[in-house]
């Protein structure tokens, strides 16, 4: 059988991604842990190798960019669940001071796992919903990059990550196939919370033909105070 090293390496190269033997084994890892907690508690539908290492791995992957990615670079993975795609971006750029933020402390207990296995540094975990964390000033607009993938659509998002992002920072969202109309519809949201689209990028995974998309997200101005709004608002009137 293929070893997910093996699967890994090949799909990250048809990406055009090159990952070093350190980042593949640390995956690898990953993987198994990813696989193992799995059995006890809901962290994914994905388990199968090949999909894992396509639709996880090289997913979360395919939002970085040289340019935001900077030496010692803080981001904030909001609603990371099973850790993408902050796991993955932290072994690809080791020196990232990476928060893990998650509101079901069981998914953190796995994270806590993770780092500790792989030997990661500069990751925190902090168990919070992201509209009470995005009121709290240890967290608020003190990160450069925000990210996150499949928590919610993209004017809810905004209103969920933006208040993270320092002036002159970038919430980066990983979206699927409605993309273009989640952009339309969040364009009032952005603009509202300080921020501007600087680019989209569509991302087509290698063997994969859905549509999906990497969405850069600029900070321009201080998001008001009053946002976020408390739990549960954002998903119910949406911005």
């Amino acid at each position: 059988m293929e070893k997910f090293q093996d699967i890994l390496a090949k799909a990250a190269m048809d990406y055009g991604l090159s990952l070093g033997a350190e980042q593949l084994a640390a995956m690898a890892d990953y993987y198994q842990l990813l696989v193992m907690w799995n059995e006890k508690m809901n962290l994914t539908a994905i388990t199968e190798p090949c999909e894992v290492a396509v639709k996880h791995m090289v997913d979360s992957l395919s939002c970085y960019r040289q340019d935001l990615f900077t030496p010692g670079v803080s981001l904030v993975d909001v609603g990371t669940g099973a850790g993408f795609p902050g796991i993955p971006l932290k072994i690809f750029q080791q020196d990232i001071e990476l928060t893990l933020m998650d509101s079901l402390n069981k998914r953190l207990n796995f994270l806590r796992e993770v780092v500790a296995t792989l030997n990661l540094s500069k990751v925190q975990t902090v168990h919070a919903r992201a509209e009470e964390a995005g009121k709290n000033i240890q967290y608020r607009e003190t990160y450069q990059l925000a990210v996150s993938r499949a928590v919610a659509r993209l004017n809810i998002l905004c209103e969920l990550c933006l208040p993270f992002v320092k002036i002159g920072g970038w919430f980066i969202a990983l979206k699927g196939a409605q993309y273009e109309e989640e952009l339309r519809e969040a364009a009032h949201a952005i603009d509202l919370l300080g921020a501007k689209v600087d680019s989209v990028m569509p991302v087509i995974l290698p063997g994969l033909t859905d549509k999906r998309a990497v969405i850069y997200i600029k900070k321009i101005a201080s998001t008001p105070a009053n946002y976020p709004r408390k739990a549960g608002t954002p998903e119910k009137k949406p911005l």
